[in-house]
């Protein structure tokens, strides 16, 4: 049985990010979740957390060191906190854009950073960056949530080569639809053009009755579990079922325009 870790979740006081603090927890490991406002969740229980916004970054230092400072190292980071947004992708203004992408991307990116070099000096660590099955084609309506975490999934890679002569192990996560509140935090435009109306309306009815969203969160919690279990871990796990996963299959051995055919009869 692995030795505990000191473990940071960002984004952990509701969804995916609760449910890894909650298994790792009782796993035995010292687990740190962060929210943008804690106080908010003092009844929290399993594990403490602590202020951080990860668009911030005297935020994200100020919280990475207080964790160092508590426990004398950091372990294993999972950048989990992140933003959905829907929308046809010419009423999303760049603005909006803007705001995903820099707690999508520049999030992650802000927590790497503050975090490796405790890691480094300790010589290892875990990253494990929450991307999702979206990073692997574009999805129609939520084109930026797309390239959002096809932009984790390309940083995660270059950056795992950076780092990996000193010890430390950086991976991707890829979830599919599970029941968790993300879908009623999506940042939304402020009007949807009359043209795209119809396909809209036609695909986010399709989305919101999808069974995918009944998936228990512990099944991802289990899989990040195991990762740090692993001495040699892959460097990307996709956590998802039916045609989630089977869609990134096809994605990589179908003509692209027979897939984007596939994909757009789908929200037909």
């Amino acid at each position: 049985m692995p030795p505990p870790k000191v473990v940071l979740i960002t984004g952990a006081s509701s969804g995916l990010g609760k449910a890894i603090g909650i298994r790792l927890a009782k796993a035995g490991h010292t687990v740190f979740g962060t929210s943008r406002q804690p106080q908010l969740n003092e009844g929290h229980g399993t594990f403490p957390l602590i202020a951080m916004d990860v668009t911030s970054d005297a935020s994200v230092n100020a919280a990475v060191a207080d964790v160092v400072k508590r426990t004398g190292r950091i372990d294993v980071v999972i950048n989990n906190a992140g933003l959905g947004i829907q929308g046809p992708a010419e009423d999303i203004a760049p603005e909006l854009a803007t705001r995903l992408m820099d707690t999508n991307v520049l999030g992650p990116h802000r927590v790497c950073r503050a975090a490796l070099p405790q890691m480094r000096a300790q010589g290892g660590g875990y990253i494990i960056n929450v991307t999702s099955v979206a990073g692997n084609f574009g999805l129609p309506y939520r084109s930026f949530y797309s390239a959002s975490k096809a932009a984790l999934e390309r940083y995660t890679e270059a950056l795992s080569t950076e780092v990996a002569r000193f010890g430390i192990k950086v991976l991707t996560v890829q979830p599919g639809e599970f029941n968790t509140n993300i879908a009623a935090a999506r940042l939304r435009p402020d009007a949807i053009s009359e043209a795209n109306k119809p396909g809209y309306e036609k695909a986010m009815s399709i989305l919101g009755g999808s069974m995918h969203y009944s998936r228990d969160p512990d099944e991802l919690a289990q899989v990040v579990e195991r990762i740090i279990g692993s001495k040699h871990p892959k460097a990307a796990y996709i956590v998802a079922q039916g045609v989630q996963r089977m869609s990134i299959v096809l994605k990589k051995v179908l003509p692209g325009r027979m897939f984007e055919r596939m994909v757009r009869k789908h929200y037909e």
